[in-house]
């Protein structure tokens, strides 16, 4: 269930269509006020400061820390390239101004038998996690994709990570296979990976 009223507004750009959203409320199981919005370019290094900390922080994401070396410029554009396609879409979570999490849906790929299929992937800091605010972005990012003319949303996440895989079954995603030994870590050992999908 959403809390909050999505506003979705598609508007002529460069002769075709972009996406704004938001921003809209909602409330945490602390009740706490979280905003939802747009990612801007003035939300570059913040993003960049984020997914250092959130790939520290855990053992499910496809990076190493050391590895996040894009800078302010690529990101801006990467952000720029979400607002103006009525494809894709960065969603990112505030709390009192605070950059707390991310979820986003993007094109499989732009061939016409992809159009159907979108991928979607969500991030919060570790602090943030338990408060029901990763199922409120999912969907509201499902929704919007949705909106957007897919059919089909689909995810890639480590087969031991529980919490994240009860969450996308709650909201009816299924596991459809596996991805054995999908990442290698530094100390050599494996991990494999769940591929899930949801119809919208």
């Amino acid at each position: 269930m959403l809390y909050g009223i999505i506003m979705v507004q598609r508007k002529l750009w460069k002769g075709g269509l972009d996406m704004k959203f938001g921003p809209i409320e909602i409330k945490d199981k602390s009740n706490r006020t979280i905003v939802l919005r747009n990612a801007t370019p003035d939300d570059a290094e913040d993003l960049i400061t984020y997914l250092k900390a959130t790939t520290a922080e855990t053992p499910y994401l496809i990076r190493e820390p050391e590895e996040v070396i894009m800078t302010q410029e690529q990101e801006t554009a990467f952000i720029n390239n979400c607002l103006n396609s009525d494809r894709s879409l960065m969603l990112i979570a505030t709390l009192d101004g605070k950059h707390i999490g991310n979820c986003s849906f993007n094109p499989v790929g732009n061939y016409r038998r992809y159009l159907h299929r979108c991928e979607v992937a969500i991030a919060l800091y570790q602090e943030f996690c338990g408060y029901g605010i990763g199922k409120i972005m999912l969907e509201t990012v499902l929704k919007a994709a949705k909106e957007s003319g897919f059919e089909q949303a689909e995810l890639e996440v480590i087969s031991d990570n529980q919490n994240a895989i009860a969450l996308y079954e709650k909201l009816g995603f299924q596991k459809y296979g596996t991805f054995p030994d999908n990442m290698k870590y530094a100390d050599g050992h494996y991990a494999s990976a769940d591929l899930s999908l949801i119809h919208i």
